[in-house]
């Protein structure tokens, strides 16, 4: 294994621990693929998270501006399910602080717990363990900087982009590894369900 883990050995752990699956999937929001990626199921053990988080880590200091605020850092999360991503990444860095945003409902804006917000000026990167649709990473971006906050850098384990994936434009992205699944919009257009084969609904 290598210090920075090779988008090989990345998608290696994630497939030998179930976390990256083929067959024929349905998405919540309708979209058919041949992948289903969770995450979570690979950060389950210490060993995996902690390669992944100090590849992140590495990848974050490659970046000269960003190693020299790294102690004044804040490393921020969509949803608490990201957290053990941005300890991990705000550990090997030996960055300022880690929160995150919630939301009590699927269709909430996502917001601050009281007390907890961000100080105008203060620099930021956002984390989490994958950049899919990027829906809640651009909404976190976006309430960050209504607060003052200064976002430097999106920092995800993994990135895969579906045919609506948000755009972060010059905001530096860093990733261990691209995952390149096939999508369709619907049913009606999902080659795997013309041929007739089995479809199995998964979460987000």
């Amino acid at each position: 294994m290598h210090l920075t883990p090779t988008s090989d050995e990345v998608v290696a752990v994630l497939r030998a621990t179930g976390a990256l699956r083929d067959g024929h999937f349905e998405y919540p929001n309708g979209l058919h693929s041949n992948e289903y990626l969770q995450v979570p199921m690979a950060l389950r053990y210490s060993a995996h998270l902690r390669m992944m988080t100090v590849g992140l880590s590495r990848l974050l200091r490659a970046n000269p501006e960003i190693r020299a605020i790294a102690r004044e850092l804040s490393v921020v999360v969509p949803m608490t399910a990201g957290l053990p991503v941005a300890f991990g990444v705000c550990d090997a860095l030996r960055a300022r602080q880690v929160y995150w945003a919630e939301r009590e409902h699927a269709h909430e804006s996502l917001h601050f717990r009281q007390y907890l917000l961000p100080e105008p000026g203060e620099q930021v990167v956002i984390v989490d363990d994958i950049l899919r649709t990027g829906a809640k990473l651009s909404d976190l971006k976006s309430l960050l900087e209504s607060h003052g906050a200064v976002v430097v850098g999106l920092a995800v384990v993994i990135y895969q982009p579906t045919p609506n994936t948000w755009n972060c434009g010059d905001l530096p992205l860093y990733y261990l590894a691209k995952l390149d699944a096939s999508y369709y919009v619907d049913a009606a257009h999902c080659e795997w369900c013309k041929r007739g084969v089995p479809v199995e609904k998964v979460w987000l």
